[in-house]
């Protein structure tokens, strides 16, 4: 084993090598803070204990220019008083520490105002059944390991094409982390996972300028990352693809997002019925239960105790119970998005939604990209977005992008330095069809989305 590696491996610690261990010390921390809590005159108490480790490895033109790992273990203790709330938190899991901690949050909770909507979920609502999700695949992977196959992914994508003039690097990283949650109700439960991730950012030129773009790839096993050279080759293709960009003419048109940008569209909705944004009245879809929000055609649904899923858990950030879920359904929202927090101050029960939603997929797309491409004739197709021109009070869109021009049902050249404007009721609410491309490495799976009409600012004819 080469030097790099061995110090890579210096400071592991009992997290891959005994995980069970790891989970027997976090949970005595938890105990200690709830038990210091109760004896110190708190109504009610939670905490969250943290313990992980990461590495990272990138490189850029074959030579390292990062190497990360980073070990950390934290705790954050809530107390609960009289209404009134107090956290603190600390990196020194030492007993001493921790029971200095629990004294701090009581403290600040002596001079926080008292909120009637403060409190632990209810007990009857903690998740009794903590089955085994598959989340945890563990590998004590060296930096050279890392390094490696970062020198693959790239070297891949630059001997793609011999206009691959420049790289920005390419990066590798392993990550593991058990994370514990436990209350005054007597509720403790226990997550562990692993993520795997790569990626590659290329830089492209031709006689009219440089272009840029990347691949990635993210899992829960190592052996289920994408080959380094799929990631390599994809990274130049999407970086040739851009050359010759232009802009387009200015109008209303049909326009296409990919998986990659479409995922946010609907995180704009899943924003709009959030609690926070609920109560504060800062929302387009108030009072939406019961309304359409989508076509007819499609619908939301959370599984958040997929195996295996990018952010599986069998409760929520409160302790509460996860479940399968519709959040829309044949176009009809059925529910908001909601913490035992948030659902005190509308005055409805928690949907076990604290923490954001977990493994949301849309259904009911039929077409595959190419079929989606002719649907829509003339057109724009969206690729990548700039800028946060997002108001969720109105539900205003406004963002620059980047994509490829359609005449004819076929793409005619790449497009940049273009704006795209609408309001997201009628952009989601009238959309002419989905696709089956869903990404599955995200939280929130979308697949390709045609919207009916948007405003395209471009070149003035």
């Amino acid at each position: 084993m080469s030097a790099v590696g061995a110090l890579a491996r210096g400071g592991v610690s009992d997290l891959l090598d005994n995980p069970d261990r790891e989970t027997e010390l976090l949970t005595g921390i938890a105990r200690r803070a709830l038990d210091r809590a109760a004896s110190r005159g708190a109504d009610q108490a939670e905490v969250s204990v943290s313990s992980s480790l990461n590495r990272e490895a990138g490189v850029r033109l074959g030579e390292v220019e990062v190497l990360e790992e980073a070990r950390d273990r934290g705790v954050r203790i809530t107390v609960y008083r009289g209404g009134c709330s107090g956290s603190a938190s600390t990196g020194d899991l030492r007993p001493e520490v921790i029971d200095e901690t629990v004294d701090r949050a009581l403290a600040i909770a002596r001079h926080t105002q008292r909120d009637p909507a403060a409190g632990l979920a209810e007990a009857e609502l903690m998740a009794g059944d903590l089955p085994d999700l598959d989340l945890w695949h563990p590998l004590d992977l060296d930096m050279d390991e890392l390094i490696a196959r970062a020198r693959d992914i790239e070297a891949a994508g630059r001997a793609a094409d011999p206009r691959i003039s420049n790289s920005e690097g390419a990066s590798v990283s392993a990550e593991a982390a058990i994370s514990l949650y436990g209350n005054s109700h007597g509720f403790m439960g226990c997550n562990r996972g692993t993520r795997y991730s790569q990626s590659c950012i290329l830089i492209a030129a031709d006689e009219a300028g440089m272009q840029r773009d990347y691949d990635w790839d993210s899992r829960r096993r190592f052996d289920q990352l994408a080959l380094p050279a799929v990631t390599g080759e994809e990274a130049a293709r999407r970086t040739l693809r851009r050359l010759g960009a232009r802009r387009v003419p200015t109008g209303k048109v049909p326009v296409l997002f990919v998986p990659e940008v479409s995922r946010g569209l609907i995180g704009h909705l899943i924003a709009a019925v959030s609690g926070g944004q609920l109560y504060r009245r800062a929302s387009y879809l108030l009072d939406a239960v019961g309304s359409r929000v989508l076509p007819e055609w499609a619908s939301l649904i959370e599984s958040p105790r997929q195996p295996g899923g990018p952010a599986s858990s069998s409760f929520d950030a409160d302790g509460v119970a996860t479940r399968e879920s519709a959040l829309v359904a044949d176009g009809e929202l059925l529910r908001y998005v909601l913490s035992s927090y948030s659902a005190r101050r509308l005055g409805l029960t928690t949907t076990a939604n604290a923490g954001g939603v977990r493994n949301l997929r849309f259904s009911g797309g039929r077409h595959g990209y190419d079929e989606l491409v002719r649907e829509m004739g003339r057109g724009l197709i969206v690729t990548e977005l700039m800028g946060q021109g997002i108001n969720l009070v109105t539900g205003d869109y406004s963002r620059g992008a980047a994509g490829f021009w359609v005449e004819n049902g076929e793409i005619a050249w790449p497009v940049e330095e273009i704006t795209i404007a609408g309001h997201l009721r009628q952009m989601l609410g009238e959309l002419r069809a989905a696709g089956i491309d869903h990404d599955e490495r995200h939280s929130i799976q979308v697949p390709s989305l045609l919207v009916d009409e948007m405003m395209v600012a471009g070149q003035s004819d």
